[in-house]
């Protein structure tokens, strides 16, 4: 099972925007958990200017905002191509 991170922060419309491209991936059995950066300093260090920002819990990829459910789809199949 691919689990994915999604990093933001509250009151972020782009990390709206993103969990509403992953709606339909989640409803289908993948697993997304939300972590709000503001909450640890290295956090918003590393992502502040970048959010928001998927990572494969797995292999450590990362998938900067803007995507699309296309884009991401493709990220997903290039990161198991990678494993592969």
């Amino acid at each position: 099972m691919i689990r994915l991170t999604l990093y933001g922060t509250s009151a972020c419309h782009l990390c709206d925007a993103a969990m509403a491209e992953l709606a339909p991936l989640k409803a289908n059995g993948l697993q997304v958990r939300e972590v709000d950066i503001v909450d640890a300093e290295e956090l918003m260090t590393r992502y502040q200017l970048r959010i928001p920002v998927l990572r494969r819990e797995d292999t450590g990829a990362e998938l900067d905002f803007p995507f699309d459910l296309n884009r991401l789809l493709d990220w997903l199949q290039d990161v198991l191509a990678e494993e592969g």
